[in-house]
């Protein structure tokens, strides 16, 4: 950004231009008709003081222009006379001028306006959108020094697509849209996501949970998923080793992260009902402005439920379960506050807020046949384990989803994957010998995929070549930070 500088900023409420603004500038240098409004009326909100507020604005805009500095304006934007006489006096006065478009899906837009004190009525909203985007095809014309595209750090969903047009010229920290392409559904949860199931328990187990989410995200993970079950289970050790509640822990690591997508994998049907899922799910996607995932299945461990008193049905009625659960949480979900009548479900109303934040997407753990339709029709991807047989459950999944009308690009086919780091060669032959017990070191390590961050980097992206999106990582023998950091090389490998 060039500086000094006029930035007149372009977008609909809701889109976040003056959270953008102030992170970028100081106070002195943004003039907002909202807060004029608060200076000279009852408060931003007071539309009876509009017209004496943007005569202060025009006389801030000036001033600064006519003294070299820079000034940022947050309104609109959208007004063309006020934008072209900005315009003309930047240039006046030798300064660049920019416009900066805040690319801002419209549900976004809506769901923050709607949960404002004093929302903007639906239909000013409305109209502020289509005029937004129409205006976004005039900056090119009015001689701007730069016209810049600021995308939000939200995911997006049918319904929530971006609502501007092309920039001419793109800066750090902003995104182009200059190919036209919108963004693919779930974009930030496909890559790598950390899969957490085992537990200290002889430390702080909060202190040691934000340390692991910290370093997550310095390792450039795009997440971190909690294993959901009661008991801990014997693939990962023993019955009295800690395994936390799922969400309730989740809501810690809400507080932690800043980035990173947060969920279970995999919450069985049979644990909550899935209104009760719904309704913890959409607060974390609230709580984590949209970073909230649900792994779901139909539950496959019959001890724990015994021991909870929890019933442990047939098979078929836990698929039945699983079924309705997803067409329950996915109207739930659903914008608005009406009767429900679904193909298993009906609801007399679908009351749940907050609502979730863009896109929550519900990953299906499991690779029966039944299983993979059941996510090919309702869920929003699968996940499997990442050897052979898993792989060649991900291609029966795509072909699921063909079949079912939808679109590949939409879906999250996803893999468990449990490696074997080490520093070098011999590292990961001594962590072999170390967690092998009682199996023989060849097939432990190629159970494991036993190797350097490189070749597992490699190998990860090899299943991105065969389709799968995103591998959720649970590390042999990891005990911490330093471990998870470790992991920073196959931050990239699904590009």
């Amino acid at each position: 950004m060039p500086d000094p500088a006029l930035v007149v900023l372009v977008g609909a409420s809701g889109s976040g231009k003056s959270t953008w603004a102030s992170s970028r500038y100081r106070t002195a240098e943004i003039v907002s008709s909202d807060a004029l409004r608060g200076v000279v009326g009852s408060g931003e909100h007071d539309l009876d003081a509009s017209a004496d507020a943007f005569a202060l604005l025009e006389q801030v805009v000036a001033a600064r222009l006519g003294r070299r500095l820079t000034v940022v304006v947050d309104t609109v934007g959208t007004d063309p006379a006020r934008r072209r006489r900005w315009l003309a006096a930047a240039h006046e006065a030798g300064l660049p001028a920019v416009a900066v478009v805040l690319d801002t899906p419209a549900g976004v837009c809506r769901s923050r306006n709607a949960a404002r004190d004093r929302p903007v009525p639906a239909r000013v909203l409305d109209r502020q959108l289509a005029t937004v985007a129409a205006t976004v095809g005039l900056l090119d014309d009015e001689g701007w020094d730069s016209v810049l595209v600021a995308t939000p750090d939200v995911p997006t969903h049918p319904g929530n697509t971006p609502s501007t047009g092309r920039p001419t010229t793109v800066a750090a920290g902003t995104t182009s849209r200059s190919s036209g392409a919108l963004p693919e559904q779930g974009a930030g949860l496909r890559g790598v996501v950390l899969q957490l199931s085992r537990f200290p328990a002889d430390v702080d187990l909060l202190t040691w949970l934000r340390d692991v989410a910290a370093a997550t995200e310095e390792a450039g993970l795009a997440g971190i998923a909690l294993m959901d079950h009661l008991i801990q289970i014997p693939q990962v050790g023993r019955a009295w080793d800690p395994i936390p509640e799922p969400w309730v822990t989740l809501g810690a690591l809400a507080a932690s992260t800043t980035r990173l997508h947060l969920g279970t994998l995999v919450t069985p049907v049979t644990f909550r009902a899935p209104g009760i899922t719904a309704k913890a799910a959409a607060t974390l996607s609230a709580l984590t402005g949209g970073r909230a995932f649900v792994g779901v299945g139909a539950g496959w461990w019959e001890r724990e439920h015994t021991a909870y008193g929890l019933g442990f049905p047939s098979a078929r009625e836990r698929l039945d379960a699983l079924e309705r659960g997803i067409e329950t949480m996915k109207a739930l979900w659903a914008p608005g506050t009406k009767t429900y009548a679904g193909r298993l479900v009906s609801l007399p109303e679908t009351t749940c807020y907050p609502r979730p934040v863009g896109e929550l997407p519900v990953v299906v753990g499991g690779g029966g046949d039944r299983t993979l339709r059941v996510a090919a029709r309702l869920g929003d991807g699968c996940n499997v384990l990442s050897d052979d047989a898993g792989l060649a459950k991900v291609a029966r999944y795509l072909d699921l989803v063909d079949e079912a009308g939808r679109d590949r690009a939409t879906v999250h086919a996803t893999v468990l994957d449990l490696p074997l780091l080490g520093r070098d060669r011999d590292d990961v032959w001594s962590r072999v010998e170390r967690h092998r017990g009682r199996v023989a070191a060849a097939t432990f390590a190629a159970r494991h995929h036993a190797g350097t961050p490189g070749e597992h980097a490699d190998r990860l992206a090899g299943l991105a070549e065969r389709g799968v999106t995103t591998a959720f990582v649970a590390p042999v023998g990891l005990d911490g930070p330093d471990d998870v950091l470790a992991l920073a090389p196959l931050a990239t490998a699904f590009g």
